[in-house]
């Protein structure tokens, strides 16, 4: 179970409604330089830049929640991100280990509970639960590897965690889904289906082996028991809400448009999508593969805006688009704005530590066990 401490605040929020960025700013940069090496702003690559100018460590969800492990000095962590990126930091800076060897507990605050991610959202713990009894009276689930990737609820990285499973990123998916197979007959991949379809063709196993499970339906997911029989990977049937949005004929829209657009694509999109991309890959690779072409490359990105935005801005010698022509954005993670870190910050040095997200221990420790079985995996 994790908890999420809304905390009768020193300060109330709504005070700081009114006020402009720039005040805002000045007010963050103040509260920081005050609290020292007793804080530390992680900013995830999707987030709005006005926020990531204030980040000490920016990343992805994994970098920034082991950046947060590797930390000795720090008593907080404001994690600009959503709501299972500050669970996993938690559940990693606080290791037991890590508290035995004199490390100081760490605390982690989302400035906004708000702030969650649909995709996690769209496997429960209890479905999940659910899922796997109701396989176990068709398949024998001794022989079933859960493969969860890192977008998920610490509960579901428990679950894993307790039955012999293992978390994934979107870099290493393909490394993680030869380890599942070492181990197993078949994977139960969740929440995201497009992650989970992707990297399983890469490995030659086709879409006729991999059924999707429906949470909501009346029986076996929606599949029938012949078809799980001969499955080598169950998808569960969730998806990014941002790389849902692009389609085939944005990718042709923009070779037509552009003679020579290289396509790049976030392996959370479809299938459709990411057949037809130059180039697949985690937001780590997105970005390394773009710092890393040439002047004068053009490129058609599929994958969050704010991101897409600031590789524009970061490589200006580069032609750089957005693949949709509708403008999608993380809506959750954009509920992080200047006004919650400040508050988060003032509250703070107040002596009060406002939206507090804590594992238990049991929860936390299983998913340190599949955790740490995917910084194996290499």
């Amino acid at each position: 179970m994790t908890t999420a401490t809304e905390t009768s605040a020193a300060i109330p929020f709504h005070s700081y409604k009114g006020l402009s960025n720039d005040e805002l700013r000045q007010r963050i940069i103040a509260g920081k330089q005050q609290l020292g090496k007793r804080l530390l702003v992680l900013g995830h690559h999707y987030q709005q830049d006005e926020v990531i100018e204030h980040a000490d460590l920016t990343g992805d969800s994994l970098q920034l929640s082991q950046l947060a492990a590797q930390q000795t000095e720090c008593e907080t962590i404001i994690f600009c991100g959503v709501h299972f990126m500050a669970e996993t930091a938690d559940i990693l800076a606080n290791r037991p280990e890590r508290i035995a060897a004199g490390a100081t507990p760490v605390q982690v605050i989302l400035p906004d509970l708000k702030a969650g991610c649909s995709m996690a959202d769209m496997a429960a713990i209890r479905q999940v639960e659910n899922c796997w009894d109701e396989l176990s009276e068709v398949i024998d689930t001794n022989r079933l590897v859960p493969v969860t990737y890192i977008n998920s609820a610490a509960s579901l990285k428990g679950f894993v965690g307790r039955h012999g499973g293992i978390v994934c990123t979107s870099s290493n998916a393909t490394a993680v889904l030869k380890w599942a197979f070492e181990r197993g007959d078949r994977v139960l991949f969740f929440p995201d289906q497009h992650l989970g379809r992707n990297t399983a063709l890469k490995l030659g196993i086709t879409n006729d082996q991999m059924p999707v499970w429906d949470p909501y339906a009346p029986e076996f997911g929606g599949s029938s028991e012949a078809r799980l029989r001969d499955s080598k990977v169950i998808l569960w049937q969730g998806h990014c809400s941002v790389h849902q949005m692009f389609r085939p004929e944005h990718v042709e829209g923009f070779r037509h448009r552009i003679p020579g657009i290289k396509i790049l694509v976030h392996p959370e999109c479809p299938q459709e999508v990411n057949d037809l991309a130059d180039i697949s890959g985690s937001t780590g690779k997105i970005i390394q593969t773009v710092q890393q072409a040439p002047p004068g490359t053009k490129w058609a990105i599929g994958t969050e805006l704010h991101l897409v935005n600031r590789l524009k801005k970061q490589q200006p010698e580069q032609e750089i688009h957005f693949l949709s022509p509708v403008l999608c954005m993380c809506a959750t993670m954009y509920r992080i704005d200047l006004a919650h870190l400040c508050w988060s910050i003032e509250n703070l040095l107040q002596g009060c530590a406002v939206n507090v997200i804590q594992v238990d221990r049991e929860t936390a420790d299983f998913s340190i066990a599949a955790l740490e079985r995917m910084l194996t995996v290499k």
